[in-house]
């Protein structure tokens, strides 16, 4: 396993890490979930991403149980979680990042995880009924307490995450370190162009997520939907019609090929593409079985045989003409 600093931070993160969004809670209890969280850590993964929101604050609760059960050392995983939309239909409680919300859902987070602290804590989204400067004085107050250890954005624009840093750089508050956006063959535009200068001049780390386009880059929507898919999950079905679209099936049909001559499954071969870009801190994984863990951690093995001739070929199959399709 790679470990790479998390942007300009000292924090170090395996290369690969293991994320909980559809399939704790859903799909998944804490014997299940305990046995993934197991064959990650023993494949070198120290990074498990989360969510308020994932699964209404279930799939949190079930996280800190299983680590619970495993019984790890504080000190030898990094774990994170994100606020924004909110477990309770009132005001101010959903769909914000105001200070009042900031401040009750981080314990209501620590509680469900039974923990004293995150690692990192990101704004789910960005608020545009809120200030950005009163996010940056929660955020960093956050920080301060010990209740998070870093704090960043997800799906932010670059411009709105250059304001919360310029914010906290006038205020001697604490910076912005991390971005949270979706990466991956098909979806690269943000990360690779929008951010291109927030690597360099503000030191912006990034822990991407959906490496294979919600399953898409799996090739296992080739010959149709199957019934275990998370298509098929209540509130999944705007999904449907992204991974059945013949035009982009076509794409992975010909990523596919290129993966059968490089002797690694489509899977392997999408993450791998994702952890190859040296701005990406973390590709956040995402399995179900603890055989699916260790298959998305052969992308390790694939990494050197993605060469510039080999990368080029996949820019050609994908149909990438410079901007999302």
């Amino acid at each position: 396993m790679e470990y790479r600093r998390l942007g300009r931070s000292g924090l170090k993160v395996s290369v690969l890490s293991f994320g909980s969004w559809v399939s704790f809670g859903a799909q998944m209890d804490v014997d299940r979930a305990l046995s993934c969280l197991e064959a990650a850590y023993d494949g070198g993964i120290n990074f498990f991403d989360n969510a308020e929101s994932y699964a209404g604050g279930e799939s949190e609760r079930i996280m800190g149980q299983a680590i619970a059960k495993l019984g790890w050392e504080r000190h030898a995983y990094v774990v994170s979680t994100k606020l924004f939309w909110g477990l309770h239909d009132v005001p101010n409680m959903k769909n914000t990042l105001n200070r009042k919300y900031l401040m009750q859902a981080i314990d209501g987070s620590l509680d469900r995880f039974n923990l004293d602290f995150v690692d990192l804590l990101f704004c789910h989204r960005d608020d545009p009924e809120t200030p950005i400067e009163e996010t940056v004085w929660a955020m960093s107050e956050i920080v301060s307490s010990g209740k998070a250890l870093y704090w960043g954005t997800s799906e932010w624009t670059a411009d709105e995450i250059r304001a919360a840093w310029e914010i906290a750089e006038r205020h001697d508050l604490h910076k912005p370190v991390m971005e949270q956006p979706q990466y991956n063959i098909f979806h690269r535009t943000k990360v690779e162009r929008e951010y291109a200068r927030l690597y360099d001049e503000i030191g912006l780390g990034i822990t991407t997520w959906s490496p294979l386009a919600s399953g898409l880059l799996t090739g296992k929507y080739l010959d149709g939907t199957p019934e275990d898919s998370r298509a098929n999950l209540p509130g999944y079905e705007w999904l449907k019609g992204m991974l059945t679209d013949d035009g982009r099936n076509k794409r992975v049909r010909r990523l596919k090929e290129i993966a059968d001559e490089l002797g690694c499954s489509l899977a392997q071969l999408s993450i791998a593409w994702c952890a190859r870009n040296p701005h990406v801190s973390t590709v956040i994984t995402g399995a179900s079985r603890p055989e699916q863990v260790r298959d998305n951690l052969g992308a390790l093995d694939v990494l050197p045989k993605l060469t510039d001739d080999v990368c080029a070929r996949i820019d050609k199959a994908s149909g990438w003409i410079g901007f999302d399709m």
